[in-house]
């Protein structure tokens, strides 16, 4: 008897409906700097176009994915929004560095592939790539059903972005004294998650918590990791920006020091910014220690930027949901105080 793709557990038609339900989101994301995109062995991308009138263009690129934030995705039956985070996450990865983003490449892996269920997750990806400008170039569809559990599925991206060699950041006249403001998070964003869901499981996905505001567990945890790409240039257009900091994995203490220079630190003052509910809901649940939930969450410090002590009031009239929460410190390492 002849054995078949399909009986290995690869089904080559579901890879194929996926890609025409997904065909039209990805098209929408498309500009004329884009030569060849889905369907193409390679996507092509016209550099010429797109870097024009850039004295000494640097390309910036970063990989990622969402983590297990795909299991609550899963477990709720919803997958619209983790492409968004996919997108938004990568995109303040090289927006630390100053770049805005060119384009963008995805990879969805499951054990089975479920048609629609990849369609919705590219979708996210097309709307979060069409709201910042950003061409979904490719990507990759695998189904291997040896590898994933069933039911599960796996997201990650690359980005490429493009800076103009002058305006890199971190800047070299970063010192101390200069202020630390903070851009609030919606929530976990795409970190923390190995941690929240073991917390989450002991009342489950569908508890309502009085903190939550009328919000299941779950909805909270799914809440769509933000993009600061605005809020970033409305500050550059206004103050000298100096550095920033995207709060991932590692959190505040581990991801702050990266855009430092040698030598020096940050004061984090506790209390000067709003903790958004989640995080309070799962240090109470799982009794987390200050120190573990700082460095496993970012407790509502979404983006951190740093701007001199006298551009302060420009900062906060140009982003008012910014909050001043610290300053840079002549001693490495960062301290809640």
């Amino acid at each position: 008897m002849s054995t078949t793709y399909s009986a290995a557990g690869v089904s080559i038609a579901a890879a194929t409906r996926a890609k025409e339900l997904m065909g039209a989101a990805v098209r929408s994301t498309h500009g004329p700097a884009v030569l060849a995109g889905m369907g193409a062995f390679g996507g092509c991308f016209d550099a010429a176009l797109a870097l024009q009138g850039l004295a000494a263009p640097v390309l910036v690129s970063s990989a990622d994915g969402v983590g297990t934030k795909t299991l609550v995705a899963a477990a709720l039956g919803r997958y619209d929004t983790v492409g968004q985070d996919l997108v938004n996450h990568c995109v303040n990865d090289i927006l630390v560095q100053g770049a805005r983003p060119l384009f963008f490449l995805d990879y969805v892996a499951a054990a089975t592939l479920d048609p629609e269920q990849v369609a919705a997750i590219v979708g996210g990806v097309a709307v979060a790539c069409r709201a910042v400008g950003c061409a979904l170039l490719g990507g990759e569809t695998a189904e291997m059903p040896d590898l994933y559990l069933a039911g599960t599925f796996d997201l990650a991206g690359t980005i490429v972005g493009v800076v103009e060699r002058a305006a890199m950041l971190p800047r070299p006249e970063l010192a101390p004294g200069d202020a630390l403001l903070a851009l609030p998070s919606s929530g976990l964003h795409t970190n923390g998650y190995s941690l929240a869901r073991r917390v989450a499981a002991r009342e489950g996905y569908g508890a309502r918590p009085t903190l939550l505001g009328g919000q299941t567990v779950g909805e909270a945890l799914l809440a769509i990791h933000r993009c600061y790409l605005p809020e970033v240039e409305a500050l550059r257009a206004t103050v000298p920006l100096l550095a920033l900091a995207h709060i991932t994995g590692g959190g505040l203490f581990d991801n702050l020091p990266r855009v430092l220079p040698e030598g020096l630190g940050a004061e984090v003052e506790r209390g000067s910014w709003a903790i958004p509910p989640i995080f309070t809901y799962l240090v109470e649940q799982g009794q987390i220690a200050e120190h573990e939930a700082f460095h496993a969450f970012n407790m509502g410090l979404g983006m951190l930027a740093v701007v001199p002590a006298h551009a302060v009031p420009a900062a906060l009239a140009a982003v008012p949901e910014a909050r001043v929460v610290g300053q840079i410190t002549a001693a490495p390492g960062v301290r809640l105080i």
